[in-house]
């Protein structure tokens, strides 16, 4: 067999390029006959992340070949970041083009096999306009969904439910959704707030859902023990062969250009001094903000729990935290709790053994990690498809503690209140459901590792990530 080069290209969101990059990692492990190169997107917030590859990658099987700068898209796309995104995409297609010619050989006909090797694209799903490229060069498409089936699955949905009705779904619709691979129906609710939007996010989904079936594969960051009935659920001789490659954590975490050294250090060595699973651990995000009267809840709701804590804020606008929390917030909770600003390094704090629960904005990436270091979940969604990450979690799987299902940081006045919090973080720290709970999700945290042990070498949780 010759040599086969994969393209690789990533959509810009961290959580995105994250996990396609992981990927890309592991699979040169398993054929020394793999080579990779991945088209980098500049985007804000990628160099850090970008530029931590560059040593690991030099001597490796896997190279970056970075796309020209473009012009951001119309500031009034922001109001659906999947519009802007897709926008974005749709505007570096001339320049994959012009990458594309200088890296797969010219050739006379369709065939993908070239006397220097096998060229396949594998495209994030927000990438599927450069399946026009790769159709162009002859070359097959499989599709990376950096999230789990049941996205997909919501996806596939939406773009056979625009052949019949072309329109955004309604919020407030009594009707809920029967969705491929969910045993429960799915109220609208708990499906993204892209799929409601007239400013252009119902027609990027649309459009980027439309062309899953058109690739050669499509390859999920999930894993059977999680989603076998989601994955066996599309063996329906229309979609393409799902692949499942999950979970893909980077265990290294996230490099940040706010990483802040000093507070991480305070951040461990608080940690070392706890109880083993005894710490909450709260953070929402790379984007998920709150606002000043939010802050406060939550501050208010941690009291109330009695439990230790470790708080990772991010406001929605400049300001001193002390002065928006509750007075003498800080001085009452003392050394009980630790809060840290703007980025903390998750990976590694859910690692730590004093870590005993997780308040969380959902996100797939976020989900994976807690399960493989078996933290259970409190649920609190705020963007994206999280709402239905977090309807998988309690609903489907029984595997994290409703705190909220449907929570949306946009156009939605909402106040999760200090007595829901406070009693959500009661619920999963203590009593019999928190040692129930706990065991299931160490049960899956087995069953992630086995899925993917046999062909790495993986790092154990420890006492201490210092």
């Amino acid at each position: 067999m010759k040599r086969t080069e994969l393209l690789f290209i990533p959509s810009p969101g961290i959580g995105h390029l994250v996990s396609m990059l992981e990927f890309a990692k592991r699979l040169i492990q398993y054929d020394d006959r793999l080579f990779i190169t991945i088209l980098s997107m500049k985007f804000p917030n990628h160099d850090a992340y970008i530029n931590s590859l560059v040593p690991s990658l030099s001597q490796s099987r896997v190279k970056l070949a970075h796309l020209p700068q473009v012009d951001p898209p119309p500031p009034k796309l922001l109001n659906s970041p999947e519009s802007y995104i897709y926008v974005y995409v749709e505007s570096l297609v001339p320049h994959v083009r012009d990458a594309l010619k200088h890296i797969v050989p010219s050739h006379s006909n369709s065939e993908t096999t070239h006397s220097q090797g096998c060229f396949v694209m594998v495209l994030d799903f927000f990438c599927m306009p450069m399946m026009d490229v790769a159709n162009e060069l002859g070359l097959p498409s499989y599709m990376f969904m950096p999230s789990n089936i049941g996205f997909l699955s919501s996806m596939l949905y939406l773009a056979t439910r625009h052949d019949q009705i072309s329109s955004e779904l309604k919020e407030s619709n009594p009707n809920e959704y029967s969705l491929k691979g969910f045993h429960n129906p799915v109220p609208w609710s708990a499906l993204p707030q892209a799929y409601f939007c007239k400013d252009g996010g119902y027609s990027a989904c649309v459009k980027m859902a439309q062309r899953f079936r058109e690739t050669k594969g499509i390859i999920v960051n999930s894993f059977e023990g999680l989603e076998a009935h989601g994955a066996t659920s599309f063996n329906d001789g229309e979609t393409p062969p799902i692949y499942m490659v999950g979970p893909v954590v980077n265990f290294k975490g996230q490099p940040h250009s706010s990483t802040d050294h000093v507070q991480n250090n305070r951040i461990f060595k608080w940690l070392d001094e706890q109880p083993q699973s005894s710490v909450v651990f709260l953070c929402f995000g790379s984007v998920g903000t709150f606002d000043a009267s939010q802050l406060r809840e939550i501050a208010s709701g941690l009291e109330c729990s009695g439990h230790r804590f470790l708080w990772c804020i991010r406001v929605q606008q400049p300001t001193i935290i002390d002065e928006i929390l509750p007075e003498g917030f800080l001085e009452r909770i003392g050394s009980k709790g630790m809060i840290c600003n703007e980025w903390t390094p998750q990976v590694e704090v859910l690692a730590h053994n004093a870590v005993g629960g997780f308040v969380s904005h959902c996100g797939w990436n976020s989900i994976l990690e807690s399960l493989w270091y078996g933290v259970p979940i409190v649920t609190w969604p705020v963007y994206a498809e999280q709402q239905l990450n977090a309807f998988q979690m309690v609903r489907e799987f029984d595997l994290a503690i409703e705190l909220r299902l449907d929570y949306r940081n946009r156009g939605h006045n909402q106040l999760v209140t200090a007595e829901e919090i406070g009693n959500a973080i009661k619920k999963l720290m203590e009593g019999d459901h928190n040692v129930v709970m706990r065991k299931k999700v160490k049960e899956m945290s087995d069953i992630a590792r086995k899925s993917v042990e046999k062909d790495l070498i993986l790092p154990s949780s420890s006492s201490s990530s210092s």
